[in-house]
């Protein structure tokens, strides 16, 4: 028998649209300003998430994925406002496997997506 050993990696995705549409209404130094607060209170968000998933009540993590939502599509991360979702679906049906490989997808998808985001010239603002 052999032991395959599984490394996920997700392909994030990154929206232009909604930073076209920042850097159109608030000019380049306004949108990069956003972008930047943006991408600073999803990485508090996300830690807090973090702490709440080993120790919260449930209640409180499901609040603090739907508070992700709106903050990641502002900035072109959709893709990780819908695994917020996807965790916020787990917790629902009380599916404990189903949140723990989850939340370890939104803690991969956010880490890569906010990386691709800081470093893609294409991408900034």
């Amino acid at each position: 028998m052999s032991v395959i050993f599984l490394a996920p990696k997700e392909l994030p995705r990154v929206d232009a649209e909604p930073l076209e549409v920042l850097r159109s209404d608030l000019g380049p130094y306004g949108a990069e300003d956003i972008v930047c607060r943006a991408m600073e209170d999803i990485s508090q968000r996300l830690f807090h998430i973090q702490r709440l998933s080993i120790d919260g009540p449930r209640e409180d993590l499901q609040k603090a994925l739907r508070a992700l939502c709106p903050v990641a599509e502002q900035i072109g991360l959709k893709g990780m406002a819908q695994v917020s979702r996807d965790v916020i679906l787990c917790i629902e049906d009380a599916d404990t496997v189903a949140e723990a490989a989850t939340l370890n997808r939104l803690s991969r998808i956010a880490e890569q997506s906010l990386c691709r985001l800081w470093n893609s010239p294409e991408l900034s603002v």
